[in-house]
């Protein structure tokens, strides 16, 4: 039996009560001070284009400079502790991952928990994708699944983070629908990964679109195929991983949101929810979400905390799958 993670975040929307107050909540004067943002990757991740993406939106609707604080290092672990360590204000926020929570199952297990952080609004769902360089002899994932059965190992895939990360589970799930064997090298960045790729130091690499664009656009690199049930809007000639022949839960999908330090109130973290939810309403970010093929997210607090809990449990369940769990 697959797992499903789309029908457990529906499941958790459900689960849940949406408190949504009818104040206008982000005035001004709500707002005393710059927001800072703290990455968990360097500049140009897709995580990174996103909050400055859409702090062309934010800022005026919140009167306010959102100050983006990039922190890579130990999967997140460098911007989880920064998170942390700050009042419950609402003027220091992360963004987070899947990796977020594969880390708290595994590598930083332990240092981490759920429950030392307010999770605040669900944003962004966002597939994987495989790509090469453009003079690679690879032109499907089927092809380089097939070197990789013929030599185990050694093929190597470059994408963010450690063995347990969201984008190495993805290749996990290849690795045991297909009997092949990749060779996985972390990054802590996406231009990391792509150039790495391009200095020929990996074979494949693995991110999202939005970071990977302008170099397809560029012809520099091409695809292999998408993680997802269907092609992107944004490279519609870019192949499923189902349409070669590789079945894997097609929902397993990087989603994004925003967290800030325990101990939040829930009427602040509702107002930093609405101020984000409808600064994406915007044409600006619509344009960049369509064109990079992600889906929003509306999750507010209530829901997105009682996601975070579903998800912790559906991390560990394809950790276990992937053999790296007891």
């Amino acid at each position: 039996m697959i797992f499903s993670f789309t029908q457990s975040l529906r499941a958790a929307a459900v689960a849940c009560l949406v408190t949504v107050s009818a104040t206008a909540l982000y005035a001004q004067d709500s707002w005393p001070a710059p927001v800072e943002v703290v990455m968990h990757t360097k500049p140009g991740g897709t995580s990174d284009i996103f909050i400055r993406t859409l702090a062309e939106s934010l800022e005026p609707a919140i009167g306010q400079t959102i100050v983006v604080q990039n922190a890579p290092g130990g999967g997140g672990a460098a911007q989880m502790a920064k998170v942390r360590s700050t009042k419950p204000d609402g003027l220091t926020l992360g963004i987070n991952t899947l990796t977020h929570f594969t880390g708290m199952a595994t590598n930083l297990k332990g240092t981490f928990a759920p429950e030392d952080f307010s999770w605040i609004a669900g944003v962004q769902v966002d597939p994987i994708l495989y790509y090469v360089r453009a003079d690679s002899p690879y032109n499907t994932m089927a092809e380089a699944v097939a070197a990789a059965k013929a030599n185990p190992g050694s093929v190597s895939i470059g994408g963010f983070g450690p063995v347990g990360s969201m984008q190495n589970l993805g290749t996990s799930m290849i690795e045991t629908a297909t009997g092949a064997k990749f060779n996985w090298i972390g990054y802590e960045s996406t231009p990391d990964i792509t150039t790495a790729l391009l200095g020929g130091h990996i074979d494949i690499a693995v991110s999202n679109l939005g970071p990977t664009a302008a170099f397809f656009e560029a012809d520099r690199i091409k695809g292999l195929g998408v993680l997802n049930d269907k092609r992107l809007a944004g490279a519609p000639d870019l192949p499923t991983l189902a349409e070669q022949g590789i079945e894997v839960d097609t929902s397993w999908v990087q989603v994004r949101g925003v967290f800030g330090p325990k101990d939040m109130p829930l009427e602040l973290q509702q107002q930093i929810a609405d101020a984000f939810h409808d600064a994406m309403k915007a044409d600006s970010y619509q344009e960049y979400a369509k064109s990079t093929g992600v889906t929003d997210s509306d999750m507010g607090p209530e829901e997105y905390a009682k996601f975070v809990e579903t998800i912790g449990a559906v991390a560990v369940t394809q950790l276990t799958a992937a053999g790296l769990l007891q």
